[in-house]
């Protein structure tokens, strides 16, 4: 925690310095030489990279924390006999992981092992994935997804979710005495979100598949993670809704247009105000900044009325970067500077439903790719995403 407090102070420090460097160096012209220009960049490029060290640290921290609580955590109850201590069942029991990593590990498995993983077998024999290895899958998700972090996420069984949602609001009014009650219903409507089917294979060598040090579950936890987190993560911004799940960013029930920029490739300061003043004050209390790498990396030249820099560097542990105190997330989907693009969204993404169908699925590959000495895995998911409320956020978009 002291580094990164150090850390935070640090990036703070470098960045009034780079404020202080671009006032100082600035010509009659208000701009700077090539030089100047050189060094602000650096200097920039600085504050960046202590960013992104911050947040490695941040996650190095909270594994820590996870890895120590069971150790730290004193033992005050009294210990239970192996008759007395309550057994888990399903795809949560001992028996059904340790039967579920020797089928995966090895093809020739006794018919016991067999009868245990009857519990999770589907049609196509595919395996659910046991309790204890699917919240490790999750986690990895939550790391490498930040839509995850910031939408509101549900889990369904079967069938498509109907969502109810209230279209319009009735109304009041001032009425004489023995007056007619004046009629004013509510509308409501329905949001429906299905279930999409995201996949990819993963090869492992039989010498590695075999390898007691090789620690295997560990290894295509991350890789899936990797893999089914990026595809989520682009299908939740820009998704067009066919065969995936609709984007925050799609001209179809997506995210309403706040503000249209005045200039095809730069943005304001009056452009950032008029998108954070388009949101409603009811959503404005939970809304984020979500943008690109290079979109930041613009804003971050941008002042006030008074002079002063509309973008804030966190100095406390745990937190994003702020603009207009609202916290800044990045991510890659999130498209570019460009003609006509929607480079800022700024809302409440909690009004953004995530939903989860089932388990994930796992299932071996013994034959297919034999001959090259190799064993594949294949995994899939079904999940859906779609903006349920579009005044909830709005984007900016640029002049086309």
């Amino acid at each position: 925690m002291n580094e990164i407090l150090s850390m935070r102070e640090k990036r703070a420090k470098l960045w009034d310095a780079t404020k202080a460097f671009v006032e100082s160096r600035k010509d009659a012209n208000g701009t700077l030489s090539a030089e100047d220009t050189a060094t602000y960049e650096k200097m920039e490029a600085d504050v960046v990279r202590m960013g992104k060290e911050i947040e490695r640290l941040e996650r190095q921290e909270a594994l820590d924390l996870e890895f120590d609580r069971p150790t730290s955590r004193p033992l005050v109850d009294k210990p239970l006999s192996p008759e007395d201590k309550p057994r888990k069942t399903g795809s949560a029991s001992d028996e059904y992981k340790n039967a579920f990593w020797h089928a995966m590990r090895d093809k020739s498995v006794p018919h016991e092992v067999y009868n245990v993983l009857k519990i999770g077998e589907d049609d196509h024999g595919g395996y659910l994935v046991p309790d204890e290895y699917e919240r490790q899958l999750i986690d990895a998700l939550q790391e490498q997804n930040i839509f995850r972090q910031l939408a509101h996420v549900i889990s369904t069984s079967s069938g498509d979710r109907k969502i109810p949602v209230v279209r319009s609001h009735g109304t009041a009014a001032w009425i004489d005495e023995n007056a007619a009650y004046p009629e004013s219903d509510d509308t409501f409507g329905q949001i429906s979100i299905s279930a999409f089917k995201l996949a990819t294979t993963i090869k492992v060598s039989d010498e590695l598949l075999h390898d007691s040090v090789f620690d295997v579950p560990s290894y295509i936890a991350k890789e899936f993670a990797r893999r089914i987190g990026s595809a989520e993560e682009e299908a939740f911004f820009v998704g067009d809704g066919a065969g995936k799940p609709t984007g925050i960013l799609n001209d179809k029930d997506g995210a309403q247009v706040g503000i249209t920029t005045g200039s095809a490739t730069a943005i304001t300061f009056d452009d950032v105000m008029d998108l954070f003043y388009s949101l409603r004050a009811p959503y404005r209390r939970s809304a984020v900044f979500i943008m690109n790498d290079s979109t930041v990396k613009a804003l971050r030249k941008l002042k006030n009325g008074s002079g002063d820099y509309i973008w804030q560097p966190s100095v406390t542990a745990g937190t994003p970067d702020t603009i207009l105190n609202r916290p800044v997330y990045t991510s890659p989907f999130v498209p570019l500077l460009g003609s006509g693009t929607k480079p800022i969204l700024f809302g409440d993404m909690n009004y953004y439903w995530v939903a989860d169908r089932e388990g994930r699925r796992f299932q071996r590959l013994n034959e297919l790719y034999a001959p090259n000495g190799q064993v594949g895995f294949l995994s899939s998911e079904r999940v859906d995403g779609k903006l349920i409320l579009p005044e909830a956020v709005k984007c900016l978009q640029m002049k086309v």
